[in-house]
């Protein structure tokens, strides 16, 4: 194999794929990046047996082959590569050797027929959003995803793809994020779709750094799942596992209705909370005419601040964890929230005043 190609262009496309490189594998040839070079164009892949990236670059190739590069030695050239071009020259033997102006360099490769093969999907059609609206709804669910091994399906965001609609949605024992929007969705063709995608490749997705009108292509499988965004893909397996079925969680009355200004609300939340230095010091919430009263009290001290609200329905006292509520309130794009309540000992949900495109709902916290 022998290529040439631009060294900032290449050093991205490295670095990219690195993040789904493993750090320490039995198998040694999943620790570097897999390098493709055909017809002009160079593939980079990294992969760890359960998320993996590729991304495809324009390159002048002058022998087609492939190689593996330790991710690490690779990327930590080019970092350092002094010119605006970059060779790769590899021989019979795996010796790989890069040079870039006056910086020469000669590293031990690995073959690439050893590196594992990364499943392919044409299942079903794809299904094709705006980047910057799956990046959006991640932003605002994949922070209630579980981080627990005590039920692992719960470790990443379920998506619901049906008629026209798009939800995901995320869970970990304490707190629920739902996250809707409206999509164009063939469900007649393609039927209805569900499925669970690990937080880590969710997190990767929000790294891109393309423009967020390009389109995403979801394509999904029985075990795996390829997003594909322009010459960036990222594959990843499927959890698998009893989803908690959300919708009975969801109370269908409630005792309290608040209306509230998003801002205001999570800045006396803030203030109340400066106190708080562990998670088992609830915050305390009183509302009663038309006041919503807030209250903490720790080893270090005491706090509390107050606001006007629109409120309806009886009066309740509810503790709960302040950083769970502020998670889901710095997420809301709304400038007016509103918060409904039961009792004491059940959950707080908060939604937007019209429409159904997010929903948050938190167990409280005895006080």
């Amino acid at each position: 194999m022998k290529i040439i190609c631009d060294s900032a262009e290449l050093a991205k496309a490295a670095f990219s794929v690195q993040r789904t490189v493993s750090n320490k594998s039995t198998i040694p040839s999943l620790e570097g990046i897999l390098v493709e070079a055909f017809e002009n164009k160079i593939k980079l892949t990294g992969y760890d047996l359960e998320v993996g990236s590729t991304i495809v670059i324009d390159a002048d190739v002058r022998t087609e082959g492939k190689i593996v590069l330790n991710a690490k030695n690779f990327c930590d050239i080019l970092r350092m590569v002094p010119d605006d071009s970059i060779s790769i020259e590899t021989d019979d033997r795996n010796i790989a050797k890069i040079k870039s102006g006056e910086a020469e360099y000669s590293i031990i490769a690995t073959n690439a027929d050893d590196y594992p093969e990364l499943p392919s999907l044409n299942k079903f059609s794809p299904v094709v959003v705006d980047l910057g609206l799956i990046k959006d709804m991640i932003k605002k669910t994949i922070f209630s995803v579980s981080t627990g091994e005590r039920n692992p399906v719960h470790n990443g965001v379920k998506f619901e793809i049906s008629e026209d609609k798009l939800v995901l949605v995320a869970v970990d024992g304490a707190r629920l994020a739902v996250r809707r929007e409206e999509i164009n969705y063939d469900e007649e063709a393609n039927g209805q779709l569900n499925f669970v995608v690990p937080a880590k490749t969710l997190g990767e997705i929000q790294k891109n750094t393309n423009d967020d009108s390009t389109d995403v292509e979801i394509r999904v499988g029985d075990r795996h799942i390829i997003f594909k965004i322009g010459e960036y893909q990222i594959i990843s397996r499927l959890l698998e596992g009893n989803f908690l079925n959300y919708k009975s969680a969801i109370p269908l009355n409630f005792e309290t209705k608040i209306i509230v200004d998003t801002k205001k609300l999570i800045e006396s939340i803030e203030r109340t909370s400066l106190i708080i230095t562990d998670k088992s010091s609830p915050l305390r919430l009183i509302v009663e005419n038309g006041i919503i009263k807030f209250s903490s009290v720790t080893a270090l001290g005491t706090a509390s601040d107050k606001m006007t609200a629109d409120i309806e329905g009886k009066n309740i006292e509810i503790g709960f964890n302040n950083r769970f509520v502020l998670d889901c309130l710095k997420v809301c794009d709304v400038e007016n929230i509103k918060i409904e309540m039961i009792s004491a000992n059940q959950p707080i949900t908060f939604s937007p005043l019209q429409g159904d495109h997010f929903f948050y709902l938190i167990l409280p916290v005895r006080i």
